[in-house]
């Protein structure tokens, strides 16, 4: 049985034109665009997604507070579930089965391993970030881990106060096939750490197809959970931070078919969670998800 999950929320709102910024960026559409953030976790359902993503990836302390925001990162992220829980509700009452994940985000800078803030700082904010989600989602996902001690941090908070709901874990991947971690830390170190959790599924996200495709093979031999993946479509420069100068770059050969036809590569070899991470939009969730009912 395979579950499709969206797409990218950020890259998308961006997209549309809506309220993104470098400094906030997704999180800015919470406060002058809501309704936007509801457009996109609706079109994703309408797309095919059977588990939307909270729009909590940058309802951080760290990013908000760069525009004086700090305080009201547990406004937002509770604002960005309910969100994510009214569409599904409303999906729910149109017969369709949608299931709410509360992102759990890194809480400096994506991809830096090197940023990760220390356990006795980071712990505090993700059991608030969870307290605060847990009315509002049906599972748990610690996205875009770049080391083996922040996916720890994270996935320990999500258990303490997410009320028994499934924790998920979704390490980002040194772009270079077979080279583990962004950290360097190989894959089964980093699964090695969360043996004293009740982690529930391990998920790769926001690294490239190829890194993904290697990284999945040596995760099968590693646990019998349920894996998947979620890809984004850009190159992401050593260095780089959501404000710095440093330009991602877009995948342009990346395109619907040939996503669709990394992720069915996946599910043959034991995948059950697919779907899509930055400039990965509706169109390419939806082609997923015909490519499963005609399979």
């Amino acid at each position: 049985m395979v579950t499709v999950l969206d797409g990218g929320m950020g890259s998308e709102l961006a997209r549309r034109g809506d309220s993104t910024g470098k400094q906030l960026w997704s999180a800015l559409a919470l406060l002058d665009a809501p309704e936007a953030v509801s457009s996109v976790h609706d079109e994703y359902i309408e797309a095919g997604a059977e588990i939307i993503i909270t729009n909590t990836y940058c309802t951080i302390p760290s990013y908000l507070g760069k525009s004086g925001l700090g305080h009201r990162y547990l406004e937002l992220a509770e604002l960005a579930g309910q969100l994510a829980r009214q569409s599904a509700d409303r999906a729910a009452a149109a017969g369709r089965t949608v299931r709410v994940a509360g992102s759990l985000p890194p809480l400096d800078e994506s991809y830096r391993a090197d940023l990760v803030p220390e356990d006795d700082v980071a712990r505090p904010v993700y059991r608030a970030l969870a307290k605060t989600l847990v009315p509002y989602v049906d599972l748990f996902i610690c996205e875009t881990m770049s080391c083996a001690r922040e996916a720890a941090s994270a996935a320990d908070a999500a258990v303490a106060e997410g009320g028994g709901k499934p924790v998920w874990v979704s390490w980002t991947l040194d772009e270079r096939p077979g080279h583990g971690l962004r950290s360097g830390e190989n894959i089964a170190d980093a699964l090695q750490k969360l043996e004293h959790l009740p982690v529930a599924a391990f998920l790769f996200n926001c690294t490239s197809p190829e890194a993904i495709t290697q990284g999945l093979n040596e995760l099968a031999g590693l646990t019998d959970k349920p894996r998947g993946a979620y890809p984004n479509r850009m190159h992401v420069p050593p260095g780089w931070t959501l404000d710095n100068d440093i330009s991602t770059e877009l995948r342009l050969e990346l395109g619907v078919e040939e996503f669709v036809e990394y992720t069915q590569t996946w599910i043959a070899d034991g995948a059950s969670l697919v779907g899509g991470c930055c400039k990965v939009g509706p169109e390419y969730i939806r082609a997923l998800a015909l490519s499963l009912q005609s399979a």
